[in-house]
C-alpha cells in the first residue's frame, strides 16, 4: 500500500512539474551553443591579430570599420547558431518524450529570459554606438546571467547555477577589461559546454 502511495505521489509530482516548468530543455543545446561561442570567440580573437589591433585600443576600432563589421557579423552568427541548435535539440527532446512545447510554462520562461536579454541588448548597442567596445563583453555576461536566474523558476533549477557563474565572470571581467574577450569565451563557450554536459547526463 505504501509503495502504491509513493508511486501516486511521484506521478502527481511529475504532472505538476510538467505543467509549471519547461522541462524540454536539452543539455545538447547548451553544448552546441557553447561550441558555437567558443569557435566565434576564437575567430574574433584571431581577427584582432589579423588587423593588427589591440582589444583595448578603441580608437583603432573606429578607424577600422571592417573589423567592427566582422566582429558584429561573427557575434550575430554565433547567436543564430546557438538559437538554431537550441530549437532543434529542444524539439527533438520534446518529441522523444512526448511533451508539449508551447505551454504556459514555456511562455513564462521565454518572457522572463527575454526581458533582461532585451534590456542588455539595448545597453550593448548603446555601448557600441558610443564606441565603448571594451565594456560590451562584461555587460553581455552580466545581463545573460541575470536572464538565466530570472528564468530559472520556470525550467530546471540547475539553470540558476550557470547564471551565477556568468555573473561572477562578468563582475571579475569589469576589473580586467583587457581580458574581456577571454572572459566572454569562458562564459559563453566553456561554461555552456560544461553546463550542457552536466544537464544532459542528469536529465537524459
Amino acid at each position: 500500500m505504501n509503495q502504491k502511495h509513493q508511486e501516486d505521489l511521484s506521478h502527481i509530482r511529475s504532472m505538476m512539474e510538467r505543467s509549471s516548468r519547461f522541462i524540454s530543455l536539452s543539455g545538447l543545446s547548451g553544448v552546441f551553443a557553447g561550441l558555437s561561442a567558443l569557435i566565434g570567440g576564437l575567430y574574433a580573437y584571431q581577427l584582432f591579430g589579423a588587423h593588427g589591433i589591440s582589444y583595448m585600443d578603441c580608437n583603432s576600432y573606429s578607424k577600422n570599420s571592417n573589423l567592427v563589421r566582422e566582429l558584429f557579423f561573427t557575434a550575430s552568427l554565433v547567436l543564430v547558431s546557438a538559437l538554431t541548435f537550441g530549437i532543434f535539440f529542444t524539439l527533438r527532446k520534446s518529441k522523444k518524450n512526448n511533451l508539449p512545447i508551447w505551454t504556459t510554462a514555456t511562455k513564462n520562461m521565454l518572457f522572463n529570459l527575454a526581458l533582461p536579454l532585451f534590456v542588455g541588448g539595448v545597453f550593448c548597442l548603446a555601448l557600441l554606438s558610443y564606441k565603448i567596445y571594451f565594456l560590451i563583453a562584461p555587460a553581455s555576461l552580466l545581463f545573460y546571467g541575470l536572464a538565466l536566474i530570472n528564468a530559472e523558476k520556470y525550467t530546471f533549477s540547475d539553470v540558476k547555477y550557470l547564471g551565477f557563474c556568468e555573473l561572477v565572470l562578468g563582475c571579475i571581467s569589469l576589473f580586467y577589461l583587457e581580458f574581456g574577450l577571454v572572459f566572454w569565451i569562458m562564459g559563453f563557450g566553456v561554461l555552456h559546454i560544461l553546463y550542457g554536459l552536466i544537464l544532459f547526463k542528469k536529465y537524459k
